[in-house]
């Protein structure tokens, strides 16, 4: 069992009233009007991949969860909100009384997802579906972003060991451990964030700071100290003074002196400083030379995956990495620029589709009630593209399956040979959790598993291939047709 079943922070803290206070200036306006008892749809996407990425890597759906299965106003805040004198007693009545009652569906975590695509849609009564939509783009936009940063990390280490490093620099509490969990989600193998480990049951990694060292009176004391603590998970941090000069040889005399005497073997040595490619590369020489050649080289100091990627063009010789602040504040670009849109009402049982058109095209949203599927080659098992289509739409992969390029429609693909499949998984129905999310660990082996089946090309750091999002020819012609429908507006 998951560990965070039983230390679960939102059990300890009521989020319900972390919201942007016009989702209860709306829900308040609801109960005069007749959207009372509307039914609404509403579809959580996002516009654009950080950092000009291939993909994002989806993630945060175990807090959704947590969040709306603890979703109570408590008396202290009916009483603040009362003291605001701008909302109705039957208001405030509904909201002591409150019961979640939607029904909701999201994207797996781990699963590498598109511009456009829907993450999460929520169906239920309009002031329930819309007064949880700050939490949904707060929870899924920190996390995915995180992920995504982590997968990027990790695609530019080419299979070397990722640890997380950031807490110290993280964006407050709640930053460094879920973003400690999203980045084990996106590839990292480790984290140094001890209250993740203790919740989320992940790998932790920890050695010591140059404060160890400069406490002894020498450094081969300091690492002499350390090694008959920790024989038998010796490494040590050799840039305190001088790597090449002090730390290496300082390090290799407490290898023979002190561990080679007990039978034990180091396990690395950490550089943090200076030129790392170079460092690397004589730092390797010299544990080879002297009979360490199993002793890995682990760097750290402000690394991205672009560092990453030029120290190893370098000829680096490095084993694995400890990336801290450009991960866990997604420095390059940090803001996921999720967005939480309505695009369906239902009366009386019909799904009425809705669209928010903009002057800018990008801002156009796809209407209507959907599913997402995902198309695979069945020689290679990589994915084709990916299609949006109304949730009431089935494909058949025994039949041929016409693509289509949304925008520009004369770009068309046959598809015969395909597996196809639904990645919406519905989380809640009529307000209970019908999901069981996997553990941590899991998720992360799903979600390289899933990483896989993109091509190189999508997964590329720079320039990647532009992967494919099509729409139904159903959605399609239901997006035409609301378009044409309002487009006397722009009529001069």
């Amino acid at each position: 069992m998951d560990t965070i079943t039983r230390l679960d922070l939102r059990s300890q803290r009521n989020l319900t009233m972390l919201v942007d206070f016009y989702e209860l200036t709306m829900a308040n306006g609801y109960l005069n009007t007749e959207a009372d008892d509307t039914i609404a749809y509403f579809d959580m996407f996002f516009r654009k991949i950080p950092d000009g990425g291939g993909y994002c890597i989806m993630a945060g759906v175990q807090q959704l969860i947590e969040y709306l299965t603890n979703l109570k106003f408590t008396d202290e805040d009916i009483e603040y909100l009362r003291s605001k004198a701008i909302f109705s007693k039957e208001f405030l009545n509904y909201l002591a009384n409150f019961k979640f009652s939607c029904d909701v569906w999201a994207i797996p975590e781990g699963t590498p997802v598109f511009p456009n695509e829907p993450l999460v849609t929520v169906r239920g009564p309009v002031m329930e579906a819309q007064f949880i939509e700050t939490m949904i783009l707060l929870t899924i936009n920190h996390q995915t972003l995180i992920a995504t940063k982590a997968a990027r990390i990790c695609e530019a280490a080419s299979g070397r060991p990722v640890m997380e490093f950031g807490s110290r620099r993280a964006q407050g509490y709640d930053g460094a451990l879920y973003g400690a969990r999203a980045a084990i989600i996106g590839g990292c193998n480790a984290t140094a964030c001890t209250m993740a480990d203790e919740l989320f049951n992940v790998p932790v990694t920890g050695t010591m700071a140059h404060s160890w060292i400069q406490l002894f009176d020498s450094e081969y004391e300091a690492f002499a100290a350390w090694a008959k603590t920790y024989p038998d998970n010796t490494v040590l941090l050799v840039d305190t003074y001088n790597v090449l000069k002090s730390g290496i040889p300082n390090a290799i005399k407490v290898f023979d002196e002190i561990l080679k005497p007990m039978g034990k073997r180091p396990k690395a040595v950490r550089i943090d400083s200076g030129d790392i490619a170079y460092l690397s590369i004589e730092t390797r020489k010299m544990l080879d030379e002297a009979g360490y050649e199993d002793v890995k080289i682990t760097i750290s100091n402000s690394l991205d995956e672009f560092i990453i990627k030029a120290v190893l063009e370098n000829g680096a010789k490095i084993d694995s990495f400890g990336v801290g602040e450009r991960l866990i504040t997604a420095r390059s670009e940090p803001v996921f620029g999720g967005v939480y849109k309505l695009v369906a009402i239902e009366k009386n049982g019909t799904i009425i589709p809705k669209i928010k058109i903009s002057e800018n095209v990008e801002k156009i949203t796809n209407p209507g009630f959907k599913s997402l599927y995902r198309v695979y080659d069945k020689k290679t098992n990589k994915a084709i593209a990916d299609l949006i289509a109304l949730n009431d739409e089935n494909f058949d992969n025994n039949k041929p399956l016409q693509l289509f390029d949304p925008n520009y429609t004369w770009k068309k693909k046959r598809i015969k040979n395909y597996n196809i499949k639904n990645l919406m998984v519905q989380i809640f129905d009529k307000g209970k959790c019908t999901y069981e999310s996997p553990s941590v660990m899991e998720i992360r082996e799903f979600c390289g598993k899933e990483k896989a089946s993109l091509w190189s090309e999508i997964r590329r750091l720079q320039n990647p291939h532009q992967y494919y999002i099509d729409l139904s020819k159903n959605l399609w012609n239901l997006k035409e047709s609301l378009l044409h429908e309002y487009s006397s507006i722009y009529e001069e």
